[in-house]
This record gives C-alpha cells, sequence and structure tokens, in this order.
C-alpha cells in the first residue's frame, strides 16, 4: 500500500504544482490523457490506474502529440486488415512479409542460437529508418512508408504485462513465424484476443493497452513491422520520423528494458 501512495504522490504532486503555475496548459494536459484513453472499448479503474500511474505514463505524456498525428492521418480503426491499407503502403507490407517468409529458416536458426538462458529477445533490422543489421539486404532497402523491421521472440512461457505503445505515428504489423495450433499462444488488444493460428497476420495501433502471451513448451517467433498511418501528410509524417530517429535511435532500451537485444 505505501508503495502504491507513493507512486501516486510522484504524479499528483508534480501536476498539483503545474496546475498552480500554468492551471490553462495543466487542464489542457489533463484533457489530452482522457481523450487519448477514452479510445479504448471500455475504460476501467484499472486501466486508468496504469495508464496515469504506471507503465502508461509515456503515453499520457506523449497524448498532444498524439491526437495531433490523429489529426494528420486518415481515420484510425485501431485493429486493420492489410486491405485498409493504401496501395503503396500494401506493396511494401507484402514485399516485407514474403522476405521473411524467403529466409524464415535461416533467421530462426540464427536467433535460436542466441536465445539460450534469455526470456525475451529482439532483432532489428531497421529501427526507425535507420539500418541497423545487414545480414538480410532486402531489409536495408529505402522504404516510404516501413520504418522499423524486427524479430521478437518469447521462450517458452514467457509473456508481457499489458502495456501502452508510445507513439501513434506508425501501426505495428505482426506476423507469426510460427502460428502453431495452440490457444495458449495469443495477443490481446483492449480486452480483445487474437489467436495466431487463427491468422498469423496482425496490425494494430499498438498505443491501445495490449500484451502478448506464449503459454507454451516451444518459443514464439514474431516479426514485428513498424509502417507509416495512412495519411495526405505522408512527407510531414517522414519529416517527424527524421527527429524521432535522432531521439529514439540512443534510447530504445528504455523501451525494450526487459528484452534482450540480438545481433
Amino acid at each position: 500500500m505505501r508503495k502504491e501512495i507513493s507512486r501516486y504522490l510522484r504524479i499528483l504532486i508534480p501536476l498539483a504544482i503545474l496546475f498552480y503555475l500554468v492551471p490553462i496548459i495543466t487542464v489542457l494536459f489533463v484533457a489530452c490523457g482522457i481523450l487519448d484513453i477514452a479510445r479504448h472499448h471500455r475504460v476501467t479503474r484499472d486501466l486508468a490506474k496504469q495508464y496515469f500511474f504506471r507503465n502508461g505514463l509515456p503515453t499520457w505524456l506523449l497524448s498532444p502529440f498524439n491526437l495531433f498525428l490523429d489529426l494528420i492521418s486518415s481515420r484510425n480503426k485501431y485493429v486493420y486488415r492489410l486491405e485498409d491499407f493504401p496501395s503503396g503502403h500494401r506493396a511494401e507490407i507484402e514485399r516485407v512479409l514474403k522476405t521473411f517468409d524467403d529466409n524464415r529458416d535461416e533467421i530462426i536458426s540464427d536467433i535460436k542460437k542466441q536465445m539460450a538462458g534469455k526470456k525475451r529477445g529482439m532483432l532489428f533490422y531497421k529501427w526507425y529508418d535507420k539500418n541497423v543489421n545487414e545480414d538480410v539486404p532486402a531489409f536495408n532497402e529505402d522504404y516510404t512508408y516501413i520504418k522499423t523491421i524486427g524479430v521478437s521472440v518469447f521462450n517458452q512461457k514467457e509473456s508481457t504485462s499489458l502495456h501502452f505503445g508510445p507513439l501513434r505515428l506508425t501501426l505495428w504489423v505482426l506476423y507469426n513465424l510460427t502460428a502453431f495450433k495452440s490457444d495458449n499462444v495469443f495477443i490481446e488488444v483492449d480486452g480483445k484476443i487474437h489467436y495466431w493460428h487463427d491468422d498469423p497476420l496482425f496490425i494494430f495501433d499498438d498505443t491501445l493497452q495490449h500484451r502478448s502471451i506464449n503459454e507454451e513448451d516451444r518459443e514464439r517467433y514474431c516479426v514485428f513491422v513498424d509502417v507509416l498511418r495512412p495519411s495526405r501528410f505522408t512527407s510531414l509524417q517522414n519529416l517527424i520520423m527524421k527527429g524521432i530517429q535522432l531521439i529514439f535511435i540512443k534510447f530504445n532500451g528504455i523501451f525494450y528494458k526487459n528484452w534482450t537485444f540480438l545481433k
């Protein structure tokens, strides 16, 4: 209980000080957070606690920026099908996923060698438009819409807790490379469950609360791709991406502190 109270005070005291000093800005900031969390299908007390006081705090801090990104992007569907994308986006996504299909065995084999004794692994080929791994040359091509390409792996009986992604500039394209028949391996987004054996492809807005579950005695390998949201302002989106790259390329460990980075 003491730890819980301390967590609340670390947020509420600075917020009270800001309200005293700059009340209009503080009220607008809180309003942005409320608008942001209201996108969820059902807002519960636990969801609000997670968003405002726990691991959703970075998403709340970025909520004014994320709401601006909503304004310059097409209507957010939250969960997408491939056919929901314009032809340019779809062509790049299909090309990257085919490359993974063509190199599936080699990629999994290389990752498997590095996973001994590790719970979760993360391998990046491209990180916010910057090439960081040259093992698969096709992933180092210049893309207009795709900005991050990687693979995440969960070892046996390994899962994430409910959490929020920080930014809404992109959508998350997930493609399970080992979609075996099991209801114990799935992703849950905004209270809804997607089983990988139903469809290995799943695309969603990762600023919604979500978690990934692997309760099987085998590894789960999943492609993740950040693709720009459909918009009439692609040039502006790419300009924003350049700024994000300069900041986040040095601090990716903050967002993946529970993961082991693979090479």
